[in-house]
């Protein structure tokens, strides 16, 4: 179960990072070479989608300027501030590519932050800038959420990483049920299976049992400090990558079990800077 505030102090509380962000966000490092081969990835068939197998590594970067030297064969990031070009470049690395976006809380930041009205829009999240969405409301965030899905495809993302997921667990001013957010999980799953785009589940381990089957990996923060990485085993049974960071615990306090467990775990600063520290 997730608590509050929604994870560790990360990047959207520190909205002064924005702006370095967004003047960088056009700079890449070029890629280093190396020595190790390119990650062997299965064949995929025309308008098959991309599929992570568990264990493989990962790099999660949502501010300062974009490494893409860093040795790992996926890559998650700002959906927003990265740009086409990053992304091809990336690609003709041999990287695969995740799309960060916040799809259950509203970001003031964000430039299409006008269209969502206002009463879509509950109590803060705990972030500065960011309230709850209203996620019983399909009809009016289904729209929204398929024009930042279009942007993801558009830019050539393999696939999509949604924030706030779980606002039913949450103080959210809205008097949401397990119901609801199971629905509005599983819309976004479509809208990114409809645009070709793999998707993954952000925390949200209560409704993992129903979820495991529409969803094409899993994203978590803490579960070793919390210890509950074995929740997640339903995806690595399903031949599915959990994509796993701790801010807290050093890499030598879960690594061992996180191999055990299939995980593909990182050790990161809660600004989600380019350092990592891989399992």
């Amino acid at each position: 179960m997730n608590r509050f505030p929604t994870g560790p102090p990360r990047w959207r509380a520190r909205l002064l990072l924005l702006v370095p962000l967004l003047l960088l966000a056009a700079c890449t490092t070029a890629p280093e070479e190396d020595d190790e081969e390119p990650y062997p990835w299965p064949e995929q068939a025309p308008g098959e989608r991309w599929q992570p197998r568990p264990g493989v590594g990962w790099q999660w970067q949502l501010t300062g300027k974009l490494d893409t030297s860093v040795n790992a064969p996926v890559y998650d990031v700002d959906g927003f501030t990265t740009t086409a070009r990053q992304v091809s470049a990336l690609k003709k690395a041999g990287r695969k590519t995740i799309c960060y976006l916040s799809t259950g809380a509203w970001e003031d930041f964000r430039p299409d932050a006008d269209a969502f009205p206002e009463e879509l829009l509950g109590q803060g999240n705990g972030w500065e800038g960011e309230r709850w969405l209203d996620v019983r409301r399909l009809d009016v965030l289904e729209p929204l959420m398929a024009k930042r899905f279009d942007m993801c495809r558009d830019k050539g993302f393999d696939a999509v990483e949604p924030d706030n997921m779980d606002a039913y667990q949450n103080p959210s001013g809205f008097p949401l049920t397990a119901g609801h957010q199971l629905a509005y999980n599983r819309l976004i799953a479509k809208l990114a299976h409809d645009r070709g785009l793999a998707v993954g589940l952000k925390n949200d381990l209560d409704q993992i049992p129903p979820l495991v089957g529409e969803f094409d990996f899993a994203v978590n923060e803490q579960c070793a400090e919390y210890r509950e990485c074995d929740r997640l085993t339903p995806f690595i049974e399903a031949g599915k990558a959990v994509f796993h960071v701790e801010y807290e615990l050093p890499a030598d306090r879960f690594c061992a079990r996180s191999r055990e467990l299939g995980l593909s775990s990182l050790e990161k600063k809660y600004d989600l800077d380019a350092w990592r520290k891989a399992c």
